[in-house]
């Protein structure tokens, strides 16, 4: 079983900076697919960022509204995927998500963290 903890949210100023974690416990991280996701009050929810296996070659794929000023990586030695948020703005605010994905070859295992707040207001 796979439990995923999210940290790192707040309330920061327009153009302020966060840095999201995500701690993953159980197995086979490395194998696994990660993202953040987030959804503000109203609205659809949206994949900001993920970032593929090591055995895919943790490849990442961004959202258009935070390219360029968000940045995912994984640490796979402490099992912690991050989420560094630049130049932040209002629109940014949402409940930010984890999720581990893993697609086997008869199966696929699907885990959602409880998400952490961003708020981003003068």
């Amino acid at each position: 079983q796979v439990q995923l903890v999210e940290s790192g949210g707040g309330l920061v100023p327009p153009g302020g900076s966060l840095r999201l974690s995500c701690a993953f416990s159980g197995s086979m991280f490395n194998d696994y697919l990660m993202g953040w996701y987030r959804q503000a009050p109203g609205k659809r929810r949206e994949l900001v960022a993920d970032i593929s296996s090591v055995r895919t070659f943790e490849s990442v794929e961004y959202a258009d509204s935070v390219r360029g000023r968000f940045t995912i990586s994984r640490d796979n030695a402490k099992n912690i995927v991050y989420l560094q948020m630049n130049n932040l703005k209002p629109e940014d605010t949402a409940l930010y998500r984890c999720r581990a994905f893993f697609l086997g070859d008869t199966y696929e295992l699907d885990y959602w963290g409880q998400g952490t707040q961003v708020t981003v207001s003068s």
